[in-house]
């Protein structure tokens, strides 16, 4: 499912209505809970949270005109999906938030290596979330990620 919008507000506005709610309360969770620094916007065609490059001006490697992402959100086809790269490059943090995931949520745990997918809308854990979205600064984020990219 791809969702063409410029602004996230235009993003939420075009969502499914069962998956509004979720989407929304999500993004706010990200946004109350990050620490400062990180940016809201699209970026690749979802709902956002990067490093602008007022912060790192070297931007991704991979396209170093946009902004280092850092957490995505998205609608997809069958689910919706929490994309976020510090669990992909920090394996102790991967570690913590698959032992936590069951404290908070009965069902199975269905993640990739960055994306954690809610297939039911009553299964995403907020506070999890939240307690996630806290444990990496801007600054940590811009040293795992440039020790990960220049090796």
């Amino acid at each position: 499912m791809n969702i063409e919008a410029k602004t996230v507000n235009e993003y939420l506005s075009k969502l499914p209505e069962d998956r509004k709610a979720a989407v929304t309360n999500l993004r706010d969770t990200v946004k109350e809970n990050l620490p400062k620094g990180f940016k809201e916007c699209i970026n690749y065609k979802m709902i956002g949270f990067v490093v602008p490059h007022s912060i790192y001006p070297a931007g991704y490697h991979c396209d170093t005109k946009l902004p280092l992402p850092f957490i995505n959100i998205a609608s997809q086809k069958n689910f919706v999906a929490l994309y976020h790269s510090g669990i992909y490059a920090n394996t102790d943090l991967y570690d913590w938030f698959v032992a936590e995931y069951p404290k908070h949520i009965k069902t199975k745990l269905d993640m990739g290596k960055s994306c954690i997918r809610f297939k039911k809308m009553e299964n995403i854990p907020f506070d999890l979330i939240a307690e996630l979205c806290q444990k990496m600064t801007v600054q940590d984020w811009v040293a795992l990620y440039e020790k990960n990219v220049k090796r």
